[in-house]
């Protein structure tokens, strides 16, 4: 088993045991690595993940999730969901926001279901109706900081469906300037200008990189 972690494009693996990548990622310079399940071992990960030099990060404890859950508590959780949207065509749809190609996603509002808020999402961002979902493909966790809080998001992503001739427009108050529907195989110009996350949604939905 193993949880990653994006600290901006950095990642943080937590895991159980080190397979060949990560042995030979944990000889690095520039990665850090850590086994003590202690608070101050935690604060010293989290500290050297924010550090200019390092480009990577692993925790290594036998118990994922004692070790998912004291790291959880360093942080304020949000969750957030959204996804690849597909049209009748088959395209999947991006849209552009911050200068970076990213899909349709936002944050749970209270009461609604995480899958509710993916459809609710999407159809804000991009103006298409009855958007449905059809399959789980993971999720995705990365951090950030906002009003002095140390913000955990957790990105539950869904492959949906839409129907119809049906032309989105971009939500512009949401920062996104463009959307542009995309055939599954020529998906080049997007994937050399998206975030690491994002390129795992494609890969855990089979759409080639």
């Amino acid at each position: 088993m193993q949880i990653k972690i994006y600290f901006n494009d950095k990642p943080l693996y937590l895991v159980s045991a080190l397979d060949a990548e990560l042995e030979a990622l944990s000889h690095h310079s520039e990665t850090v690595l850590m086994d003590e399940l202690s608070n101050a071992g935690i604060n010293s990960l989290l500290h050297e993940m924010r550090a200019n030099q390092i480009h990577a990060g692993i925790f290594m404890h036998p118990d994922i999730d004692k070790a998912k859950k004291a790291i959880w508590k360093k942080f304020t959780i949000i969750q957030a969901a959204g996804g690849i949207v597909l049209n009748e065509k088959k395209q999947l749809l991006f849209i552009f926001r911050r200068g970076k190609w990213d899909l349709p996603k936002g944050k749970l509002d209270t009461g609604e279901s995480i899958e509710q808020c993916a459809v609710r999402e999407t159809e804000e961002e991009t103006g298409l109706k009855d958007v449905v979902v059809t399959d789980h493909l993971l999720t995705t966790f990365h951090t950030y900081d906002e009003n002095g809080k140390h913000i955990l998001k957790e990105t539950y992503w869904y492959l949906m469906n839409v129907g119809g001739e049906q032309n989105p427009e971009p939500q512009l108050e949401e920062q996104i300037t463009a959307l542009e529907w995309a055939d599954r195989d020529n998906l080049q110009k997007y994937v050399a200008n998206t975030y690491p996350s994002i390129l795992e949604v494609l890969k855990a939905g089979d759409f080639p990189l």
